[in-house]
């Protein structure tokens, strides 16, 4: 077996893909694509319908809980291996969806912009971005497939200068009938229409075969070639891009296309359709998508040629007859542009072919994370250790600054931060927390920027420290505060600090809780604790004795089971009814032939965690780190429970070893703050 490596030419040649060229070299016949079509209507598609198809070919994730809406897969960037993945936006990507579902069935969308409307740094470029290279890798798919012709004229080959759908050849008498042989089929969930007219270019041969040929259509369309249509940005063809410049440097001939002096020349005047250049961004667009970046900071004049394109799916190039185009118009604004728009009293057309879709902030401290996790989870985090909680805390920072304060008696902004994230907090339903989003309809639309927080993470991440640690993010989040440009009034600044403090005071309860996981995770302890509370609940209940190792019979103790009860607020008044809840669920499951198994209880877990800290805390002594001096015995325990750390948390050695510390710390301080009765 030769084991000589690929020379760099094989390599490449390996991935290249004959199959693609073969499809995009495909030529055929007027007569030969009418045989495409009525085999597969799909082919004839429009945009809207394209870009559905487009959509649902990736497919959905089914919603996990009630309420909560399903998540497209394309927006987890299937092109690039997750690298520009939209995160926490699954509703709003669904009300997304679903206007381009009635718009693919003609329902009215299809004559509006879609107005992307939202924060700065929400991902609205980034939904655009993707939608784009969906819609170009689509259509080099077989289900994708769309062709576009060409005029073969007395040796010269004359494009459709805006690739236009071949079915627009058909006389206009013909459509209906072939309309209802697409519906026969029955190959689409929606109608396939033949609208629109040819472009001048192509009116202007069609024209003159016509003539040369009296009349014979048959004879015409023997002069048309048809080819597979692939769709491309960077080629411009089918999708189209436009952002606008300072104003004097404007021009509306960007969009539809303008003369071409130097063929005057050749045809005598500058309304011969030869003597255009039809390569404005609504030309080039057509059959796929035109993204407006900062759409509402067009000038007047190009928001008219807008109007037109939405609402009558034609443009006005000059000196030529309104010219019919197929394409998606995607714009997307930021909130001050949209004020200004709303304001305006003049801009009211505008408003009314416009459909907004906001694109906020995200409110899910959980998916939030995502965002930073992909940003410097992949090899790019300068070759440091981020430690557990980092990256976390950023996110609960931002979602924080995004939300606006509850108007809940008993629930705090942290405690509301936590149910956006789908965590249970007692007294409050998944619908409740419904009802609160829809009331607070214009949170995520202002606050911290997810590209803030990456650029404080980077700024932590070349400092001189070795690793990276939560502690080290807040104080470097805290200090770009100082600088930040996007916040200037000095009362946002103060509110912003604050809930970094609550975002530490979060953070130090997690360190809190990972340590006393660390000290009593004791698989053994834990399951011996466990059957000892059992075996008393299991004679309270029954008014019977417990049995102990040697045989003599006593009393449940209640001491011990009031004092896992108390770690998970079991009040005393409702004692019994926990226990004998507890005690039907082991029975159901005995009937089931299944055993009971507390860490699928996430509450008795956690009770009997803090149990076995509260019974080793005194023995482990993990206070004494805060002194210069440590024991052996004590230090080989401290260095056990670090090691739990590392193995449970994702710790490395510093890191670890700073958590002990600063929880040490947290327990000295704690203790220092109890009075003397408290302490004894």
């Amino acid at each position: 077996m030769d084991d000589t490596p690929d020379s760099l030419l094989d390599l490449a040649a390996r991935h290249a893909d004959p199959s693609l060229h073969a499809a995009q070299a495909w030529r055929g016949s007027f007569a030969e694509y009418l045989e495409l079509v009525e085999g597969d209507p799909r082919i004839a598609r429009n945009a809207w319908q394209r870009l559905l198809d487009m959509l649902e070919s990736h497919g959905c994730k089914t919603a996990g809980r009630a309420g909560q809406s399903p998540r497209w897969r394309i927006f987890d960037d299937p092109f690039h291996g997750g690298r520009e993945a939209v995160y926490g936006l699954d509703e709003p990507l669904d009300r997304f969806v679903r206007t381009i579902r009635a718009g693919a069935h003609g329902f009215g969308p299809e004559r509006r912009i879609l107005l992307l409307h939202g924060p700065v740094g929400a991902a609205k470029s980034t939904i655009a971005r993707l939608l784009k290279r969906g819609l170009e890798s689509y259509s080099r798919s077989p289900a994708g497939a769309l062709y576009t012709f060409e005029w073969h004229v007395d040796g010269e080959v004359i494009a459709s200068p805006t690739n236009q759908e071949p079915l627009l050849l058909l006389p206009r008498e013909a459509r209906e009938s072939i309309e209802q042989r697409f519906q026969a089929a029955r190959r689409t969930a929606y109608a396939i229409r033949i609208e629109g007219e040819l472009d001048p270019v192509s009116r202007y041969w069609y024209r003159e075969l016509m003539n040369r040929h009296a009349g014979d259509w048959r004879k015409v369309v023997e002069h048309v070639r048809v080819k597979r249509l692939f769709l491309s940005e960077d080629d411009r063809i089918g999708i189209g891009t436009f952002q606008p410049k300072d104003e004097k440097n404007q021009d509306a001939t960007e969009l539809t296309g303008d003369v071409n002096y130097r063929r005057i020349a050749d045809y005598g005047s500058d309304a011969d359709p030869r003597a255009f250049n039809f390569d404005g961004e609504f030309n080039v667009a057509n059959r796929g998508l035109v993204e407006f970046i900062e759409v509402l900071k067009l000038d007047v004049a190009f928001l008219y040629d807008l109007l037109g394109a939405t609402q009558e799916h034609a443009v006005k190039p000059r000196k030529f007859a309104q010219t019919h185009i197929d394409e998606v118009i995607l714009g997307h604004t930021n909130e001050p542009e949209y004020k200004k728009l709303a304001s305006n009293e003049l801009m009211e057309a505008f408003r009314d072919r416009t459909i907004k879709i906001d694109i906020p902030y995200n409110l899910s401290h959980v998916e939030e994370a995502k965002i930073y996790h992909r940003q410097f989870d992949q090899g790019r985090s300068a070759g440091k250790f981020v430690a557990p909680h980092a990256l976390e805390m950023a996110a609960l920072w931002a979602v924080l600054t995004r939300l606006s304060d509850p108007t809940h008696p008993t629930l705090s902004i942290l405690q509301k931060a936590k149910l956006y994230a789908g965590e249970s907090i007692q007294g409050f339903t998944p619908e409740q927390v419904r009802e609160m989003r829809d009331v607070c309809d214009a949170e995520g639309l202002s606050g911290i920027s997810p590209r803030y927080v990456q650029d404080r993470i980077a700024a932590a991440l070349v400092s001189g420290k070795e690793w990276v640690g939560p502690f080290d993010v807040l104080e470097s989040l805290q200090e770009g505060l100082r600088h930040h440009s996007l916040v200037s009034n000095e009362e946002t600044r103060k509110r912003y600090g604050q809930l970094l403090a609550l975002a530490r005071e979060e953070l130090e309860e997690r360190l809190k809780l990972e340590v006393q996981a660390a000290v009593s995770s004791d698989r053994e302890s834990s399951d011996r604790l466990c059957a000892k509370y059992v075996d008393n609940v299991k004679a309270y209940t029954t008014r019977e004795k417990v049995i102990d190792a040697t045989g003599r019979q006593h009393d449940p103790d209640e001491r011990l089971m009031r004092s896992i009860e108390q770690k998970i607020d079991i009040p005393e008044a409702r004692k019994d009814d926990f226990r004998h809840e507890l005690m039907n669920y082991i029975g159901a499951l005995s009937l089931e032939g299944k055993t009971f198994d507390y860490r699928a209880n996430q509450r008795l877990r956690r009770a009997l965690e803090l149990k076995l800290f509260e019974d080793r805390r005194d023995t482990i002594q993990l206070t004494s780190l805060v002194s210069s001096v440590v024991d052996p015995q004590t230090r080989a325990k401290i260095d056990a429970i670090r090691d739990r750390l590392i193995a449970q948390f994702g710790y490395h050695v510093e890191s670890a070893e700073d958590v002990l510390q600063r929880v040490a710390d947290l327990f000295a301080r704690g203790e220092t703050k109890q009075s003397p009765s408290e302490a004894a």
